[in-house]
């Protein structure tokens, strides 16, 4: 049995498709091939060509290992660094519940 893709909304799969794209741009302009990338990230020349389409069946990890090897991996930090609706709900001091109601 193989695994289940993951669905992703549109506009999700169009931020993958241009993160995928910048880590081929980062890629170009170092003029590394993507023999050069794969293996410097452990990982196969297909599974990396996934990467720089955006591939959602791709784990983070991999993204990490090839943003890794093009000296990007400190990119990651940046993500949700500035929260501003966490940051207005921690204002506001309004507690998020454990989980939604149920519908009845």
């Amino acid at each position: 049995m193989g695994r289940e893709k993951p669905v992703l909304l549109p506009k999700h799969q169009k931020l993958l498709k241009e993160l995928g794209e910048n880590i081929k741009l980062a890629r170009l302009r170092r003029k590394f091939s993507t023999t050069q990338v794969s293996e410097r990230a452990n990982i196969s020349r297909p599974t990396l060509v996934s990467i720089e389409k955006g591939s959602e069946s791709v784990s983070i990890g991999l993204y990490l290992q090839v943003l890794a090897v093009l000296g990007l991996e400190k990119d990651l930090l940046l993500v949700a660094k500035d929260d501003v609706l966490g940051r207005k709900i921690q204002d506001a001091q309004l507690t998020p519940g454990k989980r939604a109601p149920k519908r009845k």
